[in-house]
């Protein structure tokens, strides 16, 4: 069956009114189904299962008790079973559902880590047609009111709608503080520093480069739809992706959100690491990739 995919240009990236749940039947999918409720029932959504893999009697029955120890009405989900290529049907069949969120378990210690997190992961963050989030840890929904981070940065068209969608989520998960993050790289800011030839000079450099880009945040920002949310601002210097994802982890931060990568890379993309590789090679806490569909 052909997908029209004009159903999905253009189409907001919240709210979240389809979520959909990759299922791999591991001793944790039970987490995982209680994590997708609250954030269902947080948001208001329809909620679609998909497991791609044979169906059995005993997947069958795994599911049944799991989603009658969540308190899951059956006939309230959709529940599809599916086999073929992991990548590629979950793929399709997120499309075919207008599913504008996809969770994916991404649990410690288990084999899922290296099914979710090696190249299945990378494909469907790059090719997904919906924000995707990689839940790493046990149902943290209570520990979202405490620290989230988004990755507030990036220069590109991408980034407002991307903040608003993480916004929205904050709210209905009823987060009160949000930390969004500016990270800078700048190559021509060392050379000028190392050229200097006084330490005061260098401090008044770093001072002024860092108030520029504090502006910057700022004035994204204010762009956004903030609400009731405390909003922490911070300007953080490193490789975009590797020091978000340093500072996360030093923040012990529950969530982190980020753009979804874009679609067409460079030659030189191709070559060096790009900035989300960093972050999914080493999930420093859960994340969400915002597909803003611009």
């Amino acid at each position: 069956m052909e997908f029209d995919l004009h159903k999905l240009t253009k189409r907001p990236s919240f709210p979240f009114e389809t979520i959909a749940v990759g299922l791999s039947f591991s001793p944790r999918m039970d987490l995982l189904l209680t994590e997708a409720k609250k954030i269902a029932d947080a948001c208001s959504s329809k909620l679609v299962l998909i497991h791609v893999g044979e169906k059995t009697k005993e997947k069958q029955k795994s599911l049944e008790d799991i989603l009658f120890r969540n308190n899951i009405e059956e006939r309230k989900v959709k529940i599809i079973w599916s086999e073929g290529d992991v990548v590629d049907m979950i793929l399709k069949l997120c499309k075919l559902n207008i599913v504008d969120l996809l969770i994916l378990g991404a649990l410690e210690r288990e084999n899922i880590i290296k099914f979710y997190l090696g190249s299945i992961a990378r494909t469907i963050s790059r090719k997904a047609k919906c924000s995707v989030l990689l839940l790493t840890q046990a149902p943290s929904v209570q520990k979202l009111k405490q620290r989230m981070i988004v990755n507030a940065g990036a220069d590109h068209p991408k980034t407002v709608p991307s903040i608003n969608t993480a916004l929205y989520f904050a709210k209905h998960m009823g987060v009160k503080e949000v930390s969004m993050v500016h990270e800078v790289h700048s190559p021509a800011l060392a050379m000028a520093m190392a050229e200097s030839s006084s330490a005061p000079e260098v401090t008044k450099i770093k001072k002024e480069y860092t108030e520029e880009e504090s502006t910057k945040l700022h004035s994204l920002i204010a762009k956004c739809d903030t609400g009731n949310i405390k909003i922490n601002e911070k300007v953080i210097k490193g490789k975009p992706g590797y020091a978000i994802r340093q500072y996360a982890e030093t923040k012990k931060a529950d969530l982190l959100v980020i753009n979804s990568p874009d679609m067409h890379l460079t030659f030189f993309d191709r070559i060096f690491t790009h900035d989300i590789e960093y972050i999914l090679a080493d999930l420093p806490c859960n994340l969400l990739i915002v597909h803003s569909r611009v």
